[in-house]
């Protein structure tokens, strides 16, 4: 076999097997379930006002490391969500709820 003939067939095998993994033939792919969406803890209380010396409710919605959580991972409604962040916000002013935590180690 010449050199020419050698690689024209290893491209040929690579594509072969390039195409298998495109097909899924190699790897089943899992079924996705639809997930559930978040209900908005505020819209469910009928809360129309958040109080920013609630310092329990607010640190609910705060990473620990003093971050206001996003409405994906909360899943708070967009109204409630500006809310809880002019809430958080004033909680600071006033230090109910720190900036930033302490130590990050």
């Amino acid at each position: 076999m010449t050199t020419a003939l050698r690689s024209a067939r290893r491209i040929a095998v690579a594509r072969e097997a390039k195409n298998k993994n495109k097909k899924g033939d190699k790897r089943e792919k899992r079924e996705k379930r639809p997930l559930r969406k978040k209900k908005c803890k505020f819209c469910l209380d009928r809360v129309t006002h958040i109080d920013y010396k609630d310092e329990r409710r607010l640190r609910r919605f705060m990473t620990d490391r003093g971050k206001i959580a996003p409405r994906r991972i909360t899943g708070t409604c967009a109204k409630h969500q500006r809310m809880l962040a002019m809430a958080v916000k004033r909680a600071r002013l006033i230090a109910l709820v720190p900036y930033v935590r302490e130590y990050y180690r």
